[in-house]
């Protein structure tokens, strides 16, 4: 009677994409195998599982089926490999030959016929398969030691960092390290609880694979990891990191701290979450601007309010929607629009390309002035040296050249720390008035408070109603603002049309350049938006 096979393919790794090209072509090679020597395959078992434990579902459903099978069956695989790589499964084989419930076994990489010869050489090729897992996986952790040794961190980067190919070492990621920099500040300063904390993350764009906030426990793991000191802990011993830490050990404590009184139960009374306090003063009598919960009209609401302990006060009550409303509507007079924005540092990203040009020419004029000075210096102590000019006129120039190389070296140093102070400053004034119209249209009142705390100054509360001043250079905005306003209200001399449809283009630009566009064909406003100090020709 002729014998019947089962066909086992499989692949190590369960990664479907790494899988299917290895597995697809087991099946063809054995398929066309299996006709070229006229083998019949009567099933097929397909798995992708590691062999060097025991325990493959697919394989162990195979092998129940070869022993309830009333006849003798063969098995076809590409290798003795792909069917075992621990003792327990090749002996498993091994015995259902010897007991004749295996009949036959055929591979095309390997000989085998079921005879003692046979059987041996099955069994050192179970045996060459089960020391290759094996001095892999210790290659591996040999390998995994002496990068920990070498202080790099042996894997895909945590949150926060970002994986360098030409290092093999991770690196500060440019803008999820400043938000886990953030992130433990803030929760260091006690102003989040870990709930409060996940749904500052999912503001700033930070979720997990399915698109929610964080859970509690990924972010104590993150709280807790000594990784963003630039410390890798592995197996309970640690190893100094050959990379840039995150934090400070300081707010890494004292996060620990916050994190650990929060672990058990607390004695002290509630806190209550009132975003506001702190950011304003009475405007009549100067005291502190405090915060309560009140019921009304079926629900609880949060109020502020003067804590009137400096005397007699006649303010009322405010509701904080109301308030943060007033902050939202004051906010928008500093925002700028993205199209303003894309332009103003599209604009800035021009000048520092000057200026870069203009230091390097700038600089090698320096160092050139420099060599040259460094050269009349070694000529003058050469001519010294040779008897060829008096002692007297050797100290006179000699003290010439050393000032004036000392005076060149002073220039070169205040350039370089010079050279571009002005630059940042710009870019992060717009991109903080940009990110004002964000937060204008959101309902984080934490980050409005901070953003008002940056850019306002003398903040107060008066009959109800927010009152202060922006600081410069955000001052500027709402002033050019209200002047575009009024160009846009304008009526022309004659015409039927007004100037501000005649001109939408010229009433909607933000004049900030400090000169006028020479495209322009109507007059613009004179006075420059930027001040003098951030103006890059002043």
């Amino acid at each position: 009677m002729k014998t019947k096979y089962f066909l086992y393919a499989r692949k190590s790794t369960e990664n479907e994409e790494r899988q299917v090209m290895s597995i697809d072509a087991q099946l063809v090679e054995l398929a066309e195998y299996a006709k070229r020597e006229e083998i019949e395959i009567v099933e097929k078992f397909i798995e992708s599982k590691s062999a060097k434990n025991p325990g493959r579902e697919i394989f162990n459903k195979m092998m129940t089926k070869v022993q309830e099978s009333k006849n003798p069956v063969g098995l076809l695989a590409w290798h003795p490999d792909r069917l075992a790589r621990n003792s327990i499964d090749g002996g498993q084989i091994i015995y259902s030959i010897d007991t004749g419930k295996i009949s036959s076994l055929r591979f095309p990489t390997f000989w085998f016929e079921p005879t003692p010869q046979g059987l041996f050489m099955l069994q050192v090729a179970f045996g060459q398969s089960k020391y290759y897992s094996d001095n892999l996986s210790e290659n591996v952790k040999r390998g995994i030691r002496q990068k920990l040794r070498q202080g790099k961190w042996p894997g895909l980067a945590p949150f926060g960092y970002i994986n360098n190919l030409k290092t093999k070492n991770i690196e500060p990621d440019p803008v999820k390290s400043k938000i886990v920099k953030k992130a433990f500040e803030e929760f260091a300063q006690g102003k989040h609880t870990l709930k409060s904390l996940s749904e500052r993350l999912s503001f700033w764009g930070v979720v997990n694979k399915a698109g929610k906030p964080m859970v509690k426990a990924t972010l104590q793991r993150i709280l807790t990891n000594p990784i963003y000191l630039g410390i890798i802990v592995r197996n309970g011993e640690s190893y100094e990191g050959n990379f840039e830490p995150i934090i400070s050990r300081t707010i890494f404590e004292a996060a620990r701290k916050v994190l650990k009184q929060r672990a058990r139960p607390r004695k002290s009374k509630k806190r209550h979450n009132f975003p506001f306090v702190g950011l304003l003063t009475c405007g009549e009598c100067g005291g502190a601007i405090t915060a309560q919960w009140a019921k009304g009209n079926g629900g609880l609401y949060r109020y502020y309010r003067c804590t009137k302990k400096l005397g007699k006060c006649s303010q009322r009550y405010l509701l904080e929607d109301l308030l943060a409303e007033q902050i939202k509507q004051r906010l928008q007079k500093v925002a700028l629009c993205e199209n303003w924005t894309k332009k103003m540092l599209a604009k800035i990203d021009e000048w520092e390309k000057e200026k870069i040009q203009f230091s390097q020419s700038s600089a090698q004029n320096l160092n050139l002035k420099i060599e040259k000075t460094k050269q009349k210096l070694d000529k003058l102590v050469n001519a010294f040296l040779d008897g060829t000019i008096e002692k007297e006129i050797y100290l006179v120039k000699k003290d010439e050249l050393i000032k004036t190389k000392t005076e060149l070296q002073q220039r070169k140093s205040d350039f370089k720390r010079k050279g571009n102070n002005w630059i940042e400053p710009l870019r992060n004034w717009i991109n903080t008035a940009y990110y004002a119209k964000k937060i204008a249209l959101s309902k984080d009142f934490m980050e409005m408070k901070s953003l008002v705390e940056k850019i306002g100054t003398n903040r107060r509360l008066m009959d109800k109603k927010i009152l202060f001043e922006f600081i410069k250079p955000f001052n500027l905005i709402p002033e050019f603002k209200a002047k575009i306003g009024e160009i846009s209200e304008r009526s022309p001399a004659a015409g039927g049309a007004s100037e501000a449809l005649n001109r939408p283009k010229e009433s909607q630009r933000l004049v900030w350049q400090g000169r006028q566009d020479s495209n322009l064909q109507h007059e613009l406003l004179e006075s420059p938006a930027l001040p003098l100090e951030l103006r890059p020709y002043a």
